[in-house]
């Protein structure tokens, strides 16, 4: 039998979405899983451009394959008004084949997301993030207050999902031993849910 595996599938435009996602990896690691990491390509006005096939740096681009083929999923995205990223929410729109074919249904998923502010939209943009999630039918997966961290951060972490206060610009802030345990716990309770749906 295969070793479960988790799609944590992201957009970061300066980083600090993409530390979540190594550290959610780890928790998946941990929990005796496999993590695939996957980002998408940015977006753009000008509908001519194309992103190369594969990016510079960092995972590869997702592919719907990815998603048929994963046995959770953990979807992350910088907070934009309240709301994932352009980039996330593109890729997203694009997964209606597997809506029909009903390839997520009864799958483990869950989301986090980075602010560059404190009040920025972390609870918003995670709740927007799992509804196309619910729709494809699969099981939501939030962080409990059974974790001793969502109790005492002063920054991100939410029952809704991980997050994280990244700050901007020169006051870009690092990701807090906090919501690095959140993001490990995410991670691991995705992993866990899994590999008993499985």
């Amino acid at each position: 039998m295969t070793m479960t595996e988790i799609l944590v599938l992201y957009y970061s435009r300066h980083g600090a979405t993409a530390s979540m996602a190594r550290a959610i990896a780890r928790g998946v690691a941990a929990a005796g899983a496999d993590a695939r990491l996957r980002t998408v390509p940015a977006v753009s006005a000008v509908v001519e451009t194309a992103a190369p096939a594969v990016p510079e740096e960092g995972p590869p681009y997702v592919s719907l394959d990815d998603l048929r083929a994963c046995d959770g999923l953990i979807i992350g995205s910088p907070t934009r008004f309240g709301n994932m990223a352009a980039p996330l929410k593109h890729f997203i729109d694009g997964t209606s084949a597997l809506w029909l074919d009903g390839a997520l249904a009864g799958k483990p998923a869950a989301a986090f997301t980075s602010t560059g502010s404190l009040h920025g939209g972390q609870e918003t943009t995670l709740l927007t993030m799992l509804l196309p999630l619910m729709h494809h039918g699969m099981v939501l997966v939030g962080l409990p207050y059974t974790e001793p961290a969502l109790g005492r951060t002063d920054a991100g972490g939410t029952p809704y999902g991980a997050s994280h206060w990244a700050g901007s610009g020169m006051q870009a802030k690092p990701l807090q031993a906090d919501e690095r345990l959140l993001c490990e716990a995410l991670g691991k309770r995705v992993a866990a849910l899994a590999e008993k749906l499985r």
